[in-house]
């Protein structure tokens, strides 16, 4: 994943610590492509976690990450992971599964719609971080 976001990847020691130190109700999910030649490789993962809106609306999952590796894409695990957070949603009487995408990634796009999802053209995504992040969280 870090190669495809061209971001450098940490040592496995902090990966294990950051997965091992997440925040509290964040779940991940995993695929793995099995076989002899292969023993378990792992071929992706989703990460989400529950979100619950205001009094008399119905909460559901945020799935932050969808992330299949390139040479385990086509297999179906994108869909089998999808699949599995909408299980979890449905098994928890959660009413939706949100996400964002890439709006310039049409293959994506056709992925995502190919499951039965809907793009929600009356909602628009926003990201506080960097100085905007600082100026309004840092400390006054």
């Amino acid at each position: 994943m870090q190669a495809y976001y061209a971001v450098p990847c940490p040592p496995h020691a902090e990966i294990e610590a950051a997965l091992a130190g997440r925040p509290a109700g964040t779940e991940i999910l995993v695929a793995e492509e099995n076989g002899a030649q292969n023993g378990g490789v792992l071929a992706g993962f989703a990460a989400f976690s529950a979100i619950y809106p205001g009094p008399g609306l119905r909460g559901g999952l945020f799935l932050k990450e969808l992330f299949v590796g390139a040479a385990h894409r086509g297999a179906g695990h994108g869909r089998a992971l999808v699949q599995a957070v909408a299980r979890e949603a449905v098994a928890r009487g959660l009413k939706r599964v949100d996400w964002t995408a890439d709006a310039g990634k049409p293959e994506l796009l056709a992925f995502y719609e190919g499951l039965g999802a809907a793009q929600k053209p009356d909602k628009v995504f926003f990201r506080l971080d960097g100085e905007a992040l600082m100026t309004l969280g840092g400390p006054e």
